[in-house]
């Protein structure tokens, strides 16, 4: 009998997961605490079956794609805006299997669950590349096609050539058959997780300048111009990875 045991040792029970027998057990339970339980239960699994069923959705176009590319990159780029630092891209190959449920839009996503997707993704993914281009390139290719530089060189540096490219927003400059997606990062879970990737990738990486070059709030701003940043700049001038094409960075050569 259910009412034998202690309200914390069912809620405990209900971590796992008990199956549809014992759920209709302690669905007559008729204690309070129980019921309550098991309603937290039931939103818990409601949750979960919104999230696999929004990461199907994310994933529809991989799986129409996969019986004849087995190999689908999902490129997408992260630091077009920024004042300072290089413009990142990542590539990345997904196995067929992939189950994580919470990978979406970067921008959607907290930095603490960013971080913790980032490290899930280097763990069960095929394959996947970084691209960059630091700020003297953006500066002599222009932002839109040193990003496309940035793209190329991430796809070519895949230990797996891939079949077929699901790009953000974009071309990428190799011969490979590929669909531009617009808002991609939300539409295939491919583009997510390369959005994950290369922006945990930036963050990292301008966090790291932040200490080579202080003054102008790299860990926080990720080079983008915000009061601190423009504060530093009018101070301090232009780093060497200051894109001097951009406004209002020229002004302060």
């Amino acid at each position: 009998m259910s009412e034998s045991e202690s309200i914390a040792q069912i809620k405990a029970e209900l971590l796992m997961t008990p199956d549809l027998e014992r759920l209709t057990v302690l669905a007559a339970d008729p204690r309070k605490g129980v019921q309550l339980a098991l309603k937290q239960f039931q939103r818990r699994q409601a949750q979960v079956q919104a999230r696999q069923q929004a990461l199907a959705e994310r994933l529809r176009l991989e799986k129409q794609l996969w019986p004849q590319y087995p190999l689908i990159a999902g490129i997408d780029e992260v630091g077009r805006g920024p004042l300072a630092g290089p413009v990142i891209t990542a590539a990345v190959i997904l196995p067929h299997d992939f189950q994580l449920l919470d990978v979406n839009d970067s921008k959607q996503l907290s930095a603490s669950k960013r971080e913790e997707l980032y490290l899930e993704i280097l763990g069960v993914a095929v394959d996947l590349s970084i691209g960059i281009c630091d700020a003297p390139t953006i500066d002599r290719e222009n932002i839109y096609h040193a990003t496309e530089l940035a793209m190329a060189q991430a796809v070519n540096d895949l230990h797996f050539h891939p079949n077929f490219l699901l790009v953000d927003a974009m071309h990428v400059p190799v011969d490979l058959p590929q669909q531009k997606l617009i808002k991609g990062d939300q539409k295939s879970a491919s583009i997510a997780a390369a959005s994950i990737v290369a922006k945990q990738v930036r963050d990292h990486l301008m966090g790291m300048y932040d200490h080579v070059y202080p003054g102008y709030d790299f860990a926080h701003n990720a080079g983008y111009g915000t009061q601190k940043h423009l504060a530093g700049l009018a101070e301090l001038g232009p780093t060497p990875i200051h894109r001097h094409s951009f406004s209002p960075v020229h002004q302060y050569l």
